[in-house]
């Protein structure tokens, strides 16, 4: 679930960016939901057959003396993410002007690698928890050890700046608590949840749809900082809850096309407990993916499955980097990015500017 080896990167920026090169296409900054996003099928001339995995490109760059580098998403054909990858299950293939198909690149020769760039994308994650007075009541040590698991399977070790939680909690206040605010920190976020006791609330009602709204609203604010520091980034949001809405400070119309209406680059996922929730709303909440647990005693169960679909999530963004043979002169060559996983293939095909290029590579 967690691979120090894979990219979950964020913030620090023009530096960054220059330090990677100039962008083949003006940077967007926004994840491409395209099936192959900035990429191309593969030429037919290399024989490669339909696509089982989708590597979707969202940026790429070229830094002289010779490298280029390529942040993509992968995933199956239906769309689950796929995580664990390493650099000896690509293969790279470039066509030069006086190519008529492509010729593969030796990965060792290439130094190809699947590199961890905190500053090229972030990730956060926001865990919204339902602390009405049912829950303190009747399940809050349970959800406490439950959300502890959560964190320490959807945070990387050793912490990583460019992947962060935040809590927050409601109950009947017109009012998103804050919890903890956005850190790296383990310790920090497991010492915040150890601290929640049956005091905490004032208001023993559920404003399950104003959490919805406002946990909406933070994650869209997460995306927009991102944009603004030239990030590249997603963001989930985890709701848990035990019951339906009872303040009926919103309508529940407004919460639901909150979430259909959000910026793309955030999934939700949500965490039903017990008999008195709506599971026909929290599954639509819950886009992403949506579980629920029949009474406190599977709690961490539906916690860890959720936070493992987080994670692949997460993990399953590359940053793959190689040392091309192209030099100055040569123009813009034509690239291609075999993955093979198991008995699954997939390819994408792009393209780079070698002007600038001379032997060797940082």
């Amino acid at each position: 679930m967690k691979n120090t080896f894979l990219a979950i990167f964020s913030l620090v920026i023009t530096v960054v960016l220059h330090s990677c090169g100039n962008a083949d296409d003006d940077v967007n900054f926004q994840l491409n939901q395209g099936e192959l996003g900035k990429g191309e099928l593969a030429d037919d001339c290399l024989g490669f057959g339909d696509n089982d995995l989708l590597l979707s490109i969202q940026e790429q760059f070229r830094e002289p003396p010779g490298k280029v580098s390529i942040l993509f998403k992968v995933t199956d054909v239906s769309g689950n993410p796929v995580s664990g990858l390493t650099a000896d299950q690509f293969r790279i293939f470039e066509q030069g002007r006086n190519d008529d198909c492509f010729n593969p690149i030796s990965s060792s020769e290439s130094f190809a690698r699947i590199s961890p760039n905190s500053q090229v994308f972030s990730n956060n994650t926001l865990l919204v928890l339902d602390l009405s007075n049912s829950v303190l009541e009747g399940s809050l040590e349970e959800l406490k050890a439950a959300s502890t698991s959560f964190i320490n399977n959807v945070m990387p070790t050793p912490e990583n700046e460019s992947s962060k939680m935040a809590i927050y909690w409601f109950d009947g206040e017109d009012k998103l608590h804050l919890l903890n605010p956005l850190t790296s920190s383990i310790a920090e976020l497991t010492a915040a949840v150890a601290a929640i006791d049956e005091d905490i609330s004032n208001d023993p009602s559920t404003d399950l749809y104003g959490a919805i709204i406002k946990s909406t609203d933070i994650a869209e604010n997460f995306i927009r900082t991102n944009i603004q520091s030239e990030t590249i980034g997603a963001a989930s949001v985890v709701l848990f809850t035990d019951g339906t809405d009872q303040a009926s400070r919103f309508t529940e119309e407004r919460a639901l096309n909150a979430v259909q209406n959000a910026n793309p680059n955030i999934s939700f996922f949500t965490i039903g407990l017990g008999a008195e929730i709506d599971s026909e709303i929290l599954a639509e909440v819950g886009k992403t993916a949506s579980v629920v647990a029949a009474n406190a005693s599977e709690l961490e169960t539906t916690f860890n499955q959720i936070s493992a679909q987080v994670s692949e999530q997460a993990n399953s963004f590359y940053l793959f980097e190689y040392c091309t043979p192209k030099r100055d002169g040569s123009g813009r060559n034509n690239l291609v990015i075999q993955l093979t996983n198991g008995a699954l293939q997939g390819a994408v095909q792009t393209e780079f500017d070698a002007t600038g290029f001379t032997g060797g590579c940082q």
